[in-house]
């Protein structure tokens, strides 16, 4: 049945009725509320029973399908959305409308699923920006039997061109929301981020860094479990170590793994992450309980430090809501911030070792070559005294009291190495106070004549720091002195400038050859430049065969406020 163009003061009431709904489609920042709002209007400008409005997804496919006049009860009764075929699909490859008087005598439709509603008359018309096809407005079933008019199609295109932009403004809010909501969990993964490195890089005990780690991990992504498997040093095997999780078991079956046996070997093997999807499918390592527990997904991160794989990082959600692509991300990264904290630890700790170890190593030359030996030539010198006895008592008195004076010599050398050994520190004394303490010791121990210069008032207010610096520059080369010099007499002189503490100690002993002496790390002459540098200064070590030796430090002094007088 076809019906009557509309008069020109119906076509301004409809055009004026149109712009005002119109007016509201663009405020409107919601897209399913839009659409919903968008096919109503169609609904009632074209005097339409039924009526739903599609939008298409990036690659042209139909993303959403919001139809108007069906009861809820009708739209479940469908067994699914439309997919995109027959008028539908023409529709979304046209740039032109399509108006039809009945749909079942096109022979482009593909037929209604069970329980879908009649329809005869159609008009479809389609949500463009420019080229880009956005969407399509779709009209059934004309009130009164009718069939759609013309101007009933100049209005609904109208309709579409009002709901491209209104379309385009919701799509453009929302991914603004999109972006501002990845930059606000951006920022906030960086400031966990900047929390833990702080933490993980003052730890020096790697069950802290590994209990800090995954608590402040778990807590901020709401995850319900957390296991860390640390390989073992210097071998294959991987050991659970800690697991997190208020009433809930350990995810694995087991608590020892080697690289590359099961999911948590093989992901330390492959240094790949592993997501996990517990609610489709079943792994035969994970723990029963696991799925009785409502875990949902699990997460498997290498711990991948610079030297290898230092263990291996699982993490478990009860959430529905899968961790994407962000969160296995930002996990990884705390894993491997976590592998380079223990890899330091483990490198401190060996490095400590191999100190005691070449500390060790040098007492064990210094004494075998120099006090053991020493001993033992007394104790040849007395063999000797003992057979000459009987036959010259002259001669073994003389080699007795050499050997007297030998021992005598090797209990000097002992003090020595003991003066070496002994921690000393300043005990509420000053600079000065502290030095002249050191060569008290030092000469009764070494017999060895010792002049000491320097200003007891000015180095009062040294700073502690400094002060100690220098304290223990000079007990390091009081017992150099002591252990290698062979010198008669020592000279140490302290004093000031305007902006340095300085030290020397002087000797007169048979020097040594710079360039020939290894300086190692916390021991001898390296020692003394380290502790220098750490309170701000430097160390000048001179020295030639024959001519002694001479140690010259410095510390800075405290910059002094100038006074200003009114």
């Amino acid at each position: 049945m076809l019906t009557h163009p509309l008069t020109i003061e119906q076509l301004e009431n409809r055009l004026l009725a149109l712009h005002e709904a119109s007016v509201e489609l663009v405020r409107e920042i919601s897209i399913d509320t839009l659409l919903e709002k968008i096919a109503s209007i169609a609904m009632e400008q074209a005097g339409a029973s039924y009526a739903a409005v599609g939008i298409l997804d990036d690659e042209g496919k139909l993303e959403k399908f919001i139809p108007i006049g069906m009861s809820r009860n009708e739209i479940d009764q469908i067994a699914h959305p439309p997919f995109g075929k027959g008028l539908i699909g023409e529709l979304m490859q046209s740039k032109e409308s399509i108006r039809i008087s009945n749909i079942n005598n096109d022979p482009r439709r593909s037929g209604f699923p069970p329980f879908h509603p009649a329809m005869t008359s159609f008009l479809g018309v389609p949500i463009r920006q420019g080229q880009r096809q956005l969407g399509q407005i779709y009209l059934t079933n004309k009130d009164n039997n009718l069939e759609f008019t013309v101007d009933d199609q100049k209005i609904i295109e109208m309709l579409a061109a009002y709901a491209a932009v209104a379309i385009a403004n919701a799509q453009l809010y929302k991914d603004l929301i999109i972006r501002d909501r990845a930059l606000t969990r951006r920022n906030e993964n960086l400031a966990l981020l900047d929390q833990l490195a702080s933490t993980l890089a003052t730890s020096t005990d790697i069950g802290q860094i590994l209990d800090k780690g995954l608590t402040q991990l778990m807590d901020y992504l709401r995850l319900e479990v957390g296991e860390i498997f640390l390989r073992l040093e210097d071998s294959k095997t991987l050991q659970l170590l800690i697991h997190r999780g208020e009433g809930m078991d350990n995810l694995w079956k087991r608590t020892l793994f080697t690289i590359g046996e099961s999911t948590v070997g093989r992901t330390a093997s492959s240094g790949n992450p592993v997501v996990l999807n517990l609610s489709e499918y079943e792994y035969a390592d994970l723990n029963p309980a696991t799925k009785t527990q409502g875990i949902h997904q699990l997460a498997v991160l290498p711990m991948n430090g610079r030297r290898g794989v230092v263990g291996v990082l699982c993490v478990a959600t009860c959430h529905p809501q899968p961790l994407d692509d962000l969160e296995v991300q930002f996990v990884q990264a705390i894993s491997s911030w976590m592998a380079t904290a223990i890899e330091n630890v483990r490198l401190n700790e060996s490095g400590k070792r191999l100190a005691v170890l070449e500390e060790r190593d040098r007492f064990g030359m210094d004494l075998h070559d120099g006090i053991i030996q020493s001993i033992y030539a007394v104790g040849l010198t007395l063999e000797h005294a003992r057979l000459l006895m009987k036959e010259d008592p002259a001669q073994s008195t003389s080699r007795i009291e050499q050997a007297i004076k030998d021992l005598n010599h090797t209990i000097r050398d002992i003090r020595a190495y003991i003066l070496d050994l002994r921690p000393r520190q300043l005990n509420n004394e000053n600079l000065m106070q502290g030095i002249q303490r050191l060569v008290l010791e030092f000469r009764a121990n070494t017999l060895i004549d010792v002049n000491v210069q320097g200003p007891d008032d000015e180095l009062v207010s040294l700073p502690e720091a400094q002060a100690v610096a220098l304290f223990h520059i000079c007990q390091e080369a009081l017992a150099n002195i002591a252990k290698h010099a062979k010198a008669r007499r020592v000279e140490i002189v302290v004093w000031t400038t305007i902006d340095r503490a300085l030290l020397e100690v002087r000797d007169d002993g048979r020097g040594f050859d710079l360039d020939k002496v290894k300086l190692t790390i916390g021991h001898g002459l390296s020692n003394m430049e380290t502790r220098a540098a750490n309170a701000g200064g430097d160390v000048d070590i001179t020295a030639e065969l024959g001519n002694g030796t001479s140690v010259l430090a410095w510390v800075p002094l405290p910059e002094i406020e100038p006074l200003f007088i009114e």
